[in-house]
C-alpha cells in the first residue's frame, strides 16, 4: 500500500473516530443536562363538557410537606386558569395518581367543598354547588359570579400541594 493511500485511509479512519466521540459527547451532555432538570409538578385538570384547562402547582416540593409560612402565601394566591361552568354542567376535577394516593382537598373560596380527602384520580361535581351563596338571614341570595377553586394534596395533616383555577359562572 503507498504512503498516501495509507494517509487517506488513516484519515479516513480518524475522521471517523472524531465524529463517533462527537457523538457519544453530546449524548452524554444531553443526559447530563436531562438528570439536571427538575421533575415539572403534578397537574390538576377541571373538565366541563369537552371544556379542559389544566394547571401546575402553586406551591409544590416533590410531594414534601410545605412549611406552614409558605402554605399561607400560597393560599392566597390566584388562579391563573379559568373554566366557565353553567348551574346544569358537570365539574370534572383530576389530579395526579400521586396526588390521589396520599389524598386531596377541594376548597371553595377557601372553604372545603367535602368533608373528607379524595383517594380517586377525578371527582365530579354539578356546577350549581359551586355559585351557590346564602344571605345573613339563611336565604338564598344571587348566585356568585366566579369562585376560585383549590386543590390542595395533604398527607398526615399536611399540605404537600396547591393548585388554583377558576370557575366563572355561565349561567344557561
Amino acid at each position: 500500500m503507498s504512503k498516501l493511500a495509507r494517509q487517506g485511509r488513516m484519515s479516513s479512519q480518524s475522521r471517523r473516530g472524531v465524529r463517533t466521540a462527537s457523538a457519544l459527547g453530546a449524548a452524554s451532555l444531553g443526559l447530563v443536562a436531562l438528570s439536571a432538570c427538575e421533575q415539572p409538578s403534578p397537574m390538576v385538570t377541571a373538565t366541563v363538557g369537552g371544556d379542559s384547562v389544566s394547571t401546575e402547582a402553586a406551591c409544590y416540593d416533590d410531594g414534601k410537606a410545605i412549611p406552614q409560612d409558605e402554605v399561607r402565601k400560597c393560599l392566597g394566591k390566584k388562579a391563573d386558569e379559568t373554566v366557565s361552568v353553567s348551574t346544569g354542567d358537570k365539574l370534572r376535577i383530576g389530579v395526579d395518581p400521586k396526588t390521589a394516593d396520599d389524598g386531596w382537598l377541594v376548597l371553595v373560596d377557601g372553604k372545603p367543598a367535602l368533608s373528607e380527602p379524595l383517594n380517586k384520580t377525578y371527582y365530579s361535581f354539578q356546577g350549581e354547588v359551586f355559585f351557590q351563596q346564602s344571605s345573613a338571614s339563611g336565604q338564598p341570595s344571587a348566585p356568585k359570579k366566579s369562585v376560585q377553586v383549590t386543590v390542595v394534596q395533604t398527607s398526615g395533616g399536611d399540605f404537600n400541594g396547591i393548585w388554583h383555577l377558576n370557575l366563572k359562572n355561565s349561567k344557561k
